[in-house]
């Protein structure tokens, strides 16, 4: 009599935070030339194919990764902004967030590569995009007007010093991650504070 065959089982795919931490970890060590589908898969025990019957592309992987990275700085950022202390001091930690931490600074590097890919994006990535900037947006203009309302700010529209802060912070921060030769991360910082103390600190 023969032994009936015993089914095959199935492994568990990872969670998907599992993987996308994988990815993170891969852009970190390796640069994001390396972190491809077969690489991933083989560092979380997928194939490929695998990958993309969950993600179906590199693009929406790379853009599901920088939502994850986004969620954990969301969540650091809120702890920073609800802290006690001066709105001067809470716009300093926001800053110290928001600059890469160096040439090659994975959640930067992750970043300028969505931004490169975002020119052929369908409209849902576009609008992923978009909440990602506006939460970073919205927290900076409630902080701005509550250090005008305190009186520790000048008279400023929070909206629109926001957005000159955010666009000055954008440009020196791609200079630290592409590793811009004579711009590090404490000159910037340096830059930052020289122009919320000329520009936004009441005399």
């Amino acid at each position: 009599m023969s032994a009936t065959p015993s089914p095959r089982r199935r492994t568990p795919a990872p969670p998907r935070e599992e993987v996308l931490a994988a990815a993170m970890d891969m852009i970190a060590e390796r640069g994001l030339e390396k972190l491809t589908m077969a690489a991933l898969g083989r560092e979380v025990g997928m194939s490929s194919g695998h990958l993309l019957y969950y993600f179906r592309s590199k693009d929406e992987l790379l853009l599901q990764a920088l939502e994850w990275s986004e969620g954990r700085l969301g969540a650091e950022r809120g702890r920073l902004l609800t802290r006690p202390g001066t709105a001067r001091e809470r716009l300093a930690a926001y800053v110290d967030l928001y600059v890469p931490d160096g040439h090659r600074d994975p959640h930067w590097t992750l970043w300028l590569e969505v931004w490169n890919r975002s020119q052929n994006a369908d409209e849902d990535a576009r609008i992923r995009q978009a909440a990602i900037e506006g939460a970073w947006h919205r927290d900076l203009v409630a902080l701005v007007a509550e250090g005008v309302s305190r009186g520790e700010f000048r008279p400023v529209d929070a909206d629109r010093f926001a957005a000159r802060l955010r666009a000055l912070l954008d440009g020196f921060s791609i200079h630290v991650a592409i590793g811009l030769r004579g711009t590090d991360r404490e000159q910037v910082l340096t830059h930052v504070r020289e122009f919320i103390a000329q520009t936004l600190v009441a005399p």
